[in-house]
């Protein structure tokens, strides 16, 4: 059935129909089969990357001899844990065997779209943002709310399920927490300026800065920066924690760029910032030749409030009291 609502999902072109498609979908699965729903149907693993190539899924296929068993959710998450966990001499021929067992249970659809999971190719145009909208009407909640609490859920999977399963009080589960970094927020696109305006009606125009995604955490004098992946860099920048202890507020989650500038203010190509960032040796020495300078863009929770809710007009005001 799942795989079914995909080929369904890809050949539509109308938005609407797809979101509807995936809610319907989503609406049958209930537990851990409505974790890894939404988590096949925007791409994704539990497991993450679990070094499954062309190769071996080539071999599994010519080892798959069909039993005729239906083939769960629940049986392609044992298969892939078990695949994810494989390591030493003869995994990979152990992991052919396994995966060969899996696509034997499966249709020729089904093997095609285990294949593209497997290798990171799900393209249905429907990836995580109409996923989210999904969601919101299979749980009969409003978008904007799943979409701010998918900021703080640690799977599009988790998500789904606190919201069909605990509505509401599901999604205040995943709200903003000093130090527990937030998944950026991604910019959708438009044919041009005039297409934006009809959809946002007021916006604001800025240079998009070239530089490293940092999101900003303090509370006092303790500062903790992150990148757009979440991953912990303070110890890589300590001009920027200065910069942040500085700021003229007590408690801040603020998102924006570090960027490498030349002397005359002018910006250095990526790559040169990116060399800076992904320094974790000679802090010191790389800091006095590649010095890094923050712009701030956004400011997400500001002394005790969080700002998420508000317009974007309402939180660069309340940045440019600080910053």
């Amino acid at each position: 059935r799942l795989v079914d609502a995909v080929d369904r999902v890809r050949a539509t072109t109308k938005k609407s129909e797809k979101v509807r498609l995936l809610a319907e979908i989503l609406r049958q699965t209930t537990g851990h089969e409505l974790v890894l729903a939404a988590l096949y149907l925007s791409g994704s693993l539990p497991q993450g990357k679990i070094g499954i190539g062309w190769n071996i899924i080539q071999k599994a296929m010519q080892d798959a001899s069909p039993t005729g068993k239906p083939l769960t959710l629940l049986d392609v998450d044992r298969v892939l844990s078990a695949l994810a966990s494989e390591r030493g001499p003869g995994s990979t021929e152990r992991r052919v065997i396994e995966l060969g067992k899996l696509f034997s249970s499966a249709t020729p659809e089904e093997k095609q779209f285990l294949s593209q999971l497997l290798i990171g190719e799900i393209r249905q145009g429907a990836l995580e943002g109409m996923l989210l909208d999904a969601i919101a009407v299979a749980a009969e909640l409003p978008p904007a709310n799943v979409r701010e609490a998918s900021m703080f859920a640690p799977s599009i999977g988790e998500l789904a399920q606190a919201a069909l399963e605990k509505g509401s009080a599901g999604l205040a589960e995943y709200s903003l927490r000093l130090f527990v970094p937030v998944a950026p927020m991604l910019a959708n696109s438009a044919g041009d300026v005039d297409e934006a305006l009809d959809r946002l009606e007021r916006a604001a125009f800025e240079y998009k800065l070239d530089g490293a995604r940092i999101q900003v955490h303090k509370s006092g004098d303790e500062v903790r920066l992150f990148t757009r992946q979440l991953q912990d860099i303070t110890e890589r920048l300590p001009e920027i924690v200065e910069w942040t202890r500085r700021l003229r507020v007590r408690e801040a989650v603020l998102d924006g760029e570090a960027i490498a500038l030349r002397s005359d203010g002018r910006p250095e190509p990526f790559q040169t910032t990116m060399r800076r960032l992904g320094r974790i040796k000679d802090v010191g020495t790389m800091r006095e030749a590649i010095p890094l300078t923050p712009f701030a863009f956004d400011a997400l929770y500001l002394d005790g409030d969080s700002l998420l809710a508000r317009t974007y007009e309402e939180r660069t005001k309340a940045l440019a009291t600080i910053a």
